[in-house]
């Protein structure tokens, strides 16, 4: 059963049955509140005819005042403390009830008796009679206008039942086509989506802030996080599948070479093992950097703190120093910098491209500066190596963009580190800005939030 069908079907039924349910309601309390009002009358009737009798019981014949009291549509009779008494007076309409036993009480009583498929409101009620006795006068009356008024309210009652279901299926079958319509909605987008490879959204109304615009947003976001993960992922296979042949090639050509005359030419096997070694590093560098480009933003993981950047550049350049042997001079500048806000392993891992890159085309001393301005703390990372051409210094942050493509093979570089650093930038919330002067080197300055306005990221 579809899902509009199902919600179509228990809405329909609920709701039936939350009608039926208020409209007995309605009918058993109006028959309740209609009986009690006529039990009420009987009794008040009961009294003033106890009165009248207790007044005229020593002038005139008790025979005489029963008929005098009986009602329309009911019997009256007169009992004596043992039961006895004069023949009840009955209205020509309901002579069947004078055969109901008589039980004398001496307390007022009043009831709902049901006789010949007929229904009455008895009443009992004690009377002081002229010889200083206690009577008691019953009076029985029918209540059969009171039943007949209380079957029209049961035809009336049902037949607005079922005129109310029309309308009621029509409503809960609109209902489930709103609820329905995201939805729907949600399933031809996404076999559109199947259809045509293309990913689309829904159109949504801005002005509604209800739940079903809010599972429409929230599928409009998945399908955003989608295309951009599935954009990764044919970036991922098209540049692995690009960068990963050279280095393949290379490492296949040794070792045909290894395999052919190695044996032959020792002088070989150092070469090709060395050539090897070298194109498996590149290629492990190049894979980890590809998976990581690859990674959606929102799954790095980011722990955005407050950092010491002194510390950190101090135990940045010492762990390059041990690494490669050159140096890095960390200066702080008048004012000092103590911390900024951003997450600190990402941070290091900037540091580190920016001052592989600096190693790679520099032969000189690298400096790391730390300096505050204002709301922003600055790390600049300068050379003195063979810089980058002006032309070419907008395109250097593209992926496997190398200045000089002989340069980039020899130094063993991909073209991505510049590439993924953007990206960590962009992530953790620092702004680069790069500057080279061919022939004089390259700085490149990382601004990231002070720590008393890390709030504002």
């Amino acid at each position: 059963m579809k899902l509009r069908t199902r919600i179509h079907l228990y809405s329909s039924v609920l709701f039936a049955v939350l009608l039926v349910l208020m409209n007995l309601a309605i009918y058993f309390m109006f028959s309740r509140l209609s009986m009690n009002s006529q039990l009420e009358q009987a009794e008040a009737e009961g009294s003033q005819i106890a009165a009248g009798m207790h007044s005229a019981a020593a002038a005139a014949d008790v025979a005489d005042l029963l008929r005098a009291y009986v009602p329309a549509d009911g019997m009256i009779r007169l009992l004596s403390e043992d039961g006895s008494g004069p023949a009840p007076v009955t209205s020509a309409s309901e002579q069947a009830i004078s055969r109901l036993p008589a039980v004398y009480d001496v307390h007022v009583r009043s009831s709902i008796l049901h006789e010949g498929g007929r229904t009455y409101a008895s009443v009992s009620t004690p009377v002081i009679w002229a010889d200083g006795s206690v009577r008691n006068v019953q009076l029985t009356k029918s209540l059969e206008h009171t039943v007949g008024t209380l079957n029209v309210l049961r035809v009336v009652l049902a037949v607005a039942t079922l005129v109310a279901l029309l309308p009621l299926v029509l409503s809960s079958r609109l209902l489930a086509g709103i609820i329905m319509k995201p939805i729907v909605q949600m399933t031809q987008t996404m076999q559109g989506i199947k259809r045509s490879g293309r990913f689309t959204r829904l159109e949504l109304d801005d002005k509604s802030r209800d739940e079903l615009v809010e599972m429409g947003q929230t599928f409009n976001e998945m399908i955003a996080l989608l295309e951009s993960n599935y954009l990764k992922q044919e970036k991922f296979v098209s540049d692995a599948s690009h960068e990963l042949r050279t280095p393949l090639t290379v490492i296949e050509s040794y070792a045909s070479l290894l395999k052919r005359r190695g044996l032959e030419h020792p002088e070989l096997f150092e070469e090709s093992v060395e050539a090897i070694h070298s194109e498996a590093i590149r290629m492990k560098e190049l894979t980890e950097q590809l998976l990581l480009l690859a990674r959606h933003k929102d799954h790095w993981n980011l722990s955005l703190a407050a950092v010491d950047l002194e510390e950190l550049a101090e135990g940045s350049a010492r762990a390059f120093r041990y690494a490669y042997g050159r140096e890095v001079a960390v200066s702080v500048s008048p004012g000092g910098v103590a911390h900024g806000y951003s997450d600190e392993a990402k941070l290091k891992q900037l540091l580190f491209i920016f001052l592989d890159n600096a190693r790679k085309y520099s032969d000189g001393e690298i400096s790391l500066t730390l300096a505050s301005a204002g709301p922003e703390c600055v790390i600049t990372i300068a050379d003195r190596g063979i810089g980058i051409p002006k032309a070419e210094l907008p395109k250097v942050f593209d992926r496997f963009y190398r200045v000089d493509e002989a340069r980039g093979r020899k130094q063993g570089g991909a073209g991505l580190g510049l590439s993924l650093a953007a990206e960590i930038a962009e992530a953790i919330g620092a702004q680069l800005e790069l500057d080279s002067v061919e022939g004089l080197g390259t700085t490149v300055k990382i601004r990231i939030a002070a720590a008393e306005s890390g709030g504002a990221l």
